[in-house]
């Protein structure tokens, strides 16, 4: 069975919402809409207090090369535009809209026929992903347009398409496979379009039996899509990890992707490449996982952007208590939020509760050099030293030792018998570092 050959580590499953059908979230009275929502500088405001927007309309203009749009997720009036404690506590601006009713913008198709020619150059369709606000949903939220302006003198060779879903609880991918199966493949079509290939290859772990049949049964009327099963293993939904394993190629150190001849995309983000290009939808909702062992209903929901968390855990029969953690994304990758009251966003896969019974952290002790956290590291890294590199500020040591090749997929943190905060204080190194070199490249 195909997978990566470093490290990796095999947690728990826990898929309890991977049998419920994704359901659609009520629309909020409120929303408030942040203007950073993807990696690159933030989104500059195009409304201002007092206007009204439909649905799907631009509010916020993308700045620089890598940045993104933003669309509205709901009609109404612009109540304010301004800071907001954020998921980390930091303030941000955002756009608050009071809601009322529920009107798009005339030139999103909201028929359910599936929509299989793509009428669009490539350039056309780089443009209309940047126009849409279109970005990775597989955690970075990287523009996607950007991936497919392939840098002079680089050819691409393979789309890879990532179905992994390795993160433990998380089901959204597994369910837009099951329910959206041909809006993928003509997504994924549309990419390969776009970045000129003519094979793509779809990675998904065989604990997904039911999407790997169904997609395989599709793949056959569309040409030069193939899909792989994988051998269950965390983090095979790494980009590096995953072409390992399906073209078995190895990603330079501080490279691309694209350096060996492939580009990497989300399921959830060819879903909406295909609602961008055939359906003229802007990014403005997703699939959003809302689970926890001690929630009564979890649960797949499609989310307007701007829905607060506590909406989502209100609306699965959650109450909210002392000690109770809820954790944005996963429990390996993802980070808990300093408060519910914050806003889902373009990036946000799923929420999670643990109970304050199951998320305190074990005392930590000292490192006894067992080496496990070395054993574990897909990325052939040796954590417990970077973890002490940061800890004790040797940034260059830490820069030499390939610290910025972390994916911080939490596989050392996992597995440490000391339960030392490894992950932790080398995502402050990995900080600490990129600043160290951006001002050496200033100088």
């Amino acid at each position: 069975m195909k997978t990566f050959k470093i490290g990796g580590v095999h947690p728990e499953e826990n898929k309890l919402s991977a049998g419920k059908p994704i359901e659609v979230f009520p629309i909020p009275q409120k929303v408030f809409i942040p203007l950073s929502q993807s990696l690159g500088a933030p989104s500059k405001p195009v409304v201002k207090k007092g206007d009204v927007v439909k649905v799907g309309q631009l509010v916020a203009q993308g700045e620089g090369f890598i940045s993104s749009n933003i669309h509205s997720s709901v009609s109404g009036t612009v109540t304010k535009i301004e800071d907001y404690p954020g998921a980390a506590g930091y303030r941000s601006p955002a756009i608050f809209i009071d809601v009322e009713g529920d009107e798009w913008d005339e030139s999103i198709d909201r028929a359910t026929d599936l929509k299989r020619e793509c009428l669009l150059s490539p350039e056309e369709i780089v443009a209309r992903l940047k126009d849409f606000g279109i970005v990775g949903l597989g955690g970075a939220t990287f523009p996607s347009h950007v991936k497919l302006m392939v840098p002079a003198g680089k050819k691409p060779e393979y789309l890879i398409i990532n179905g992994v879903e390795c993160e433990p609880y998380l089901t959204s991918d597994h369910r837009l496979m099951l329910e959206h199966g041909e809006e993928l493949m003509v997504g994924i079509s549309i990419l390969m379009k776009g970045l000129g290939v003519t094979k793509a290859l779809v990675g998904i772990e065989n604990n997904k039996p039911d999407a790997l049949s169904h997609l395989s049964k599709l793949a056959a009327s569309f040409p030069g899509i193939e899909i792989h099963p994988l051998k269950v293993k965390y983090p095979q939904g790494g980009e590096k990890q995953l072409i390992k394993a399906l073209v078995n190629r190895e990603v330079p150190s501080g490279k691309l992707p694209i350096e060996v001849g492939c580009v990497v995309n989300n399921v959830g983000t060819a879903f909406a490449v295909y609602e961008a290009v055939q359906k003229n939808k802007p990014l403005f909702e997703r699939v959003v996982t809302v689970t926890g062992k001690s929630i009564p209903k979890p649960a797949n929901y499609m989310v307007r952007v701007g829905t607060l968390v506590s909406a989502l855990l209100e609306h699965s029969g959650v109450n909210p208590e002392e000690g109770m953690k809820v954790i944005g994304g996963g429990p390996m990758m993802g980070k808990a939020l300093t408060n519910i009251d914050v806003p889902v966003v373009k990036g946000t896969s799923g929420i999670l509760v643990m109970p304050a019974s199951a998320s305190k952290r074990m005392a930590e002790v000292s490192c006894i050099r067992c080496s496990r956290c070395t054993t574990v590291c897909p990325m052939g890294l040796e954590p417990f030293q970077l973890c002490t590199e940061s800890e004790r500020g040797f940034y260059e040591l830490a820069e030499k030792d390939r610290i910025l090749d972390c994916i911080e997929c939490g596989s050392c943190h996992y597995t440490c018998p000391s339960g030392r905060h490894l992950l932790d204080h080398i995502r402050v190194g990995k900080a600490a570092v990129a600043k160290m070199i951006r001002a050496r490249a200033a100088k």
